[in-house]
């Protein structure tokens, strides 16, 4: 059974500069200011501005590095930085020269950052300040000359400079204009960005992503958004502003998509951190008066849990969830804090391989029975058992899914795409059930428990654990034992009340079915250990069984 968006839009067929700087449906003006130095808002990029700024970039990534010399698609420069607005720029520069993107986390050690360097075949490094020291490290080890590390800084001053020798990408003397794409098979082959996936269940394998397949993750959704906004409009009700804050790892595909490309086609300013903190987090939601966030399950969680939080979301409108389960009552709890209880959190669900999101909630509609909103427009799913059989409507089966944002595969890995593939669908690896007109995530394939041949969910055990009131956080494995496998909650407490690992226990067994207590007992942690986009790191978590 194939399960299809009754909705379809006509992508544009362009290069992603293009629709950004060239399209006239795009929602930035010239004069738009598009980012933004959250702490210093005076430090802040129009769309003018940063036209400019990526033709200089490209320019001296073409002269100096020689990027995009032996044609498009070939170069990879691979980025580590923590937020920041020129983060942007060199992206749109990068594509600009005709190379490849490559976003490396900004927690990475020097081993981590040499291995995508080693992956990609790249022999540029671009750092944040705060990251040089491993940029310099892994260059290093992975034969990168120094003179090919360049530290960007958005302030005081905008510059790109390489840590040795006198080279500087920004400013720069010439200017290089990008290739203009039209043809869709150029559109498709072209791999402009390389993201890797979490590496949560094996090793980090990088995604490749074209023109076609950015451009149809900002245009379709947008689009979606901007009929609301009309519809709004001829009701007489006020505008809406797109205002949002760069919060999350700028190398999740959350940060490229999410911050780089659809608040620019939407004509509003991301406003940027370098590094989540709470505390800022609430304050400039408040200064800013953010209209729009998208965020994951942990910091919902301190939303609904943290008492600090009172006013600073007043002004949200549209709240969006993903990355990982985000239970029922946790999505009730706290949309009640968001846009003065007015801002339903809505889910979606996603990977990079499909560019972010397959499923949105249009603006005028809710849902809060746990599901991940509607397919989004364009795109199709099935969802079929362990043989690829389409299973009935109501019953568990991995999705596969097809569309325009699904990647072709994974760089320099024929075999993993050849595996990932089954008739032209994308195999997620994640299990959902089809109900009502919904798709419904029950987890990921590889996590779940297996007890005496159940499945368990672990996140449904995590969202019920998240509802006491003493639990600040969990996660749940399963623990081999007697031929099985039985769920273990590891938790994260909050203060006040001491609550025992037999009363938690027994706050899951009174409230599930009788395969899936807690029969592998419970943990206490000061943390539960996760990726920087909010993925629990569950073989962190065997690996402490193991070591028992």
């Amino acid at each position: 059974m194939i399960y299809s968006s009754p909705k379809s839009f006509d992508v544009p067929k362009l290069d992603i500069l293009s629709l950004l700087f060239d399209y006239a449906p795009c929602g930035a003006s010239e004069d738009t200011v598009i980012h933004v130095e959250a702490a210093n808002p005076s430090n802040a990029i129009t769309k003018a501005q940063a036209r400019a700024i990526t033709k200089q970039v490209a320019y001296s990534l073409r002269h100096n590095y020689g990027i995009g010399a032996s044609g498009p698609g070939n170069d990879v420069v691979v980025c580590i930085s923590s937020g920041q607005p020129l983060l942007p720029m060199l992206f749109y520069g990068v594509i600009a020269a005709g190379g490849v993107y490559s976003a490396a986390s900004a927690s990475f050690t020097a081993p981590e950052l040499c291995r995508q360097v080693q992956q990609g075949s790249s022999n540029l490094i671009f750092c944040s300040e705060d990251a040089k020291e491993v940029a310099i490290q892994s260059a290093k080890d992975c034969g990168v000359p120094l003179s090919r590390v360049v530290v960007i800084s958005s302030s005081p001053e905008w510059t790109m400079r390489a840590v040795e020798g006198n080279t500087s990408c920004l400013p720069s003397s010439g200017k290089l204009d990008w290739q203009k794409i039209t043809d869709q098979k150029e559109l498709e082959g072209r791999l402009i960005c390389l993201l890797y996936s979490s590496g949560t269940t094996g090793a980090p394998k990088g995604v490749v992503l074209s023109h076609s397949n950015i451009v149809a993750e900002c245009f379709i959704p947008c689009s979606l958004s901007r009929e609301r906004i009309a519809s709004r409009a001829s009701k007489g009700e006020p505008p809406f502003e797109y205002r949002t804050l760069a919060h999350l790892p700028a190398a999740h595909i959350a940060g490229v998509q999410g911050y780089f490309i659809n608040p620019f086609y939407m004509g509003g300013p991301v406003y940027w951190m370098p590094k989540f903190d709470f505390a800022r987090f609430l304050e400039y939601n408040k200064k800013f008066r953010i209209t729009f966030f998208f965020t994951v399950p942990p910091i919902y969680l301190l939303i609904a849990k943290m008492s600090i939080v009172t006013d600073q979301f007043d002004a949200l409108e549209v709240a969006v969830s993903g990355a990982a389960p985000l239970g029922k009552e946790l999505q009730k709890a706290a949309s009640k804090k968001l846009g003065k209880g007015k801002c339903p959190i809505s889910q979606t669900w996603g990977l990079s391989e499909t560019t972010g999101s397959a499923t949105v909630m249009p603006w005028d509609q809710t849902d809060d029975t746990g599901s991940v909103s509607p397919i989004m427009p364009n795109m199709s799913f099935r969802f079929v058992d362990d043989d690829g059989k389409d299973v009935e409507e109501g019953q568990p089966g991995e999705i596969l899914v097809k569309g325009p944002v699904v990647t072709r595969g994974y760089y320099g890995n024929p075999q993993a795409t050849k595996d990932a593939f089954i008739d032209g669908w994308f195999c997620t690896g994640d299990i959902g059930i089809w109900k009502n007109g919904l798709p419904y995530i029950v987890d990921r394939k590889k996590e779940l428990i297996k007890y005496k041949g159940i499945q368990v969910a672990p996140a449904e055990l995590e969202a019920l654990l998240l509802t006491h009131p003493s639990i600040l956080d969990a996660a749940v494995i399963g623990v081999p034992t007697e031929a099985t496998e039985v769920p273990r909650a590891y938790v994260v407490m909050g203060g006040g009340v001491s609550v025992s690992e037999e009363q938690i226990m027994d706050f899951v067994k009174g409230k599930v079915a009788d395969f899936k207590r807690l029969r592998g007992g419970v943990k206490f942690l000061d943390a539960i250990p996760k990726s920087p986009s909010g993925k629990i790191l569950r073989r962190e978590l065997r690996e402490l069984v193991a070591r028992e």
